[in-house]
């Protein structure tokens, strides 16, 4: 289970956060980054006890708990767009995501002084940070955001999938499941897809060319 060990080595003054993010995978959508910093460390011990890497709960238990970390800790959420996953890349979106949501927190008044990023790739930033791998697994902070910004993003494709619910996105967060390959041959591709990945790019070639 995750604890604190990993922001403890943090011996510096200001606060630590723990920063993930949800929706690299997916053809369409926002990619979506949250940052989470336990206030001097601490946290009730049964809220402790259910947080986890946000893969690891059910859909019903990440709702109950995101209220719960929205109200006992300091967090910002950031997201970059389609567009710009098209236009930089999803890692650099992804990064573009952490950022904003540090800037997110920093504008309520919680600013960064060192963070924890879940994978194996820093960001190029000025703010001292560290990657974890698994991190989910292993540090509150980073398991907290995992569960922010997973729930986010769902929200967002909830709705969007009002406006197509041809996609069932409601149900498949922008992945490529059966249904939403069904509509993207049947209706074509949307605003929100991305077009720099490869199953929508190919579609667009092969509108293109006619077939």
């Amino acid at each position: 289970m995750p604890d604190f060990t990993y922001e403890s080595m943090y011996t510096g003054p200001g606060l630590v956060f723990g920063i993930d993010e949800a929706g690299r995978g997916p053809w369409c959508g926002p990619v979506v980054a949250a940052c989470v910093c336990w206030p001097k460390q601490q946290i009730d011990a049964n809220l402790a006890t259910q947080i986890n890497d946000s893969k690891k709960l059910s859909a019903q238990k990440r709702e109950k708990l995101f209220p719960l970390i929205m109200n006992n800790s300091y967090v910002g959420i950031g997201q970059a767009s389609a567009q710009e996953i098209d236009d930089i890349n999803i890692l650099q979106a992804t990064f573009l995501a952490m950022d904003r949501a540090l800037q997110n927190a920093a504008k309520n008044g919680h600013t960064a002084s060192f963070a924890l990023i879940d994978g194996n790739r820093l960001p190029k930033w000025t703010l001292p940070c560290q990657t974890l791998i698994k991190g989910d697994s292993l540090s509150l902070s980073i398991a907290a955001a995992s569960i922010i910004a997973k729930v986010t993003r769902d929200h967002i494709m909830i709705e969007l999938a009002k406006h197509y619910p041809e996609y069932a996105w409601d149900k498949n967060a922008g992945y490529g499941t059966a249904d939403h390959i069904a509509a993207l041959k049947k209706y074509g591709i949307t605003p929100h897809h991305r077009k720099s990945y490869r199953p929508i790019r190919e579609l667009l070639e092969q509108k293109k060319e006619g077939k």
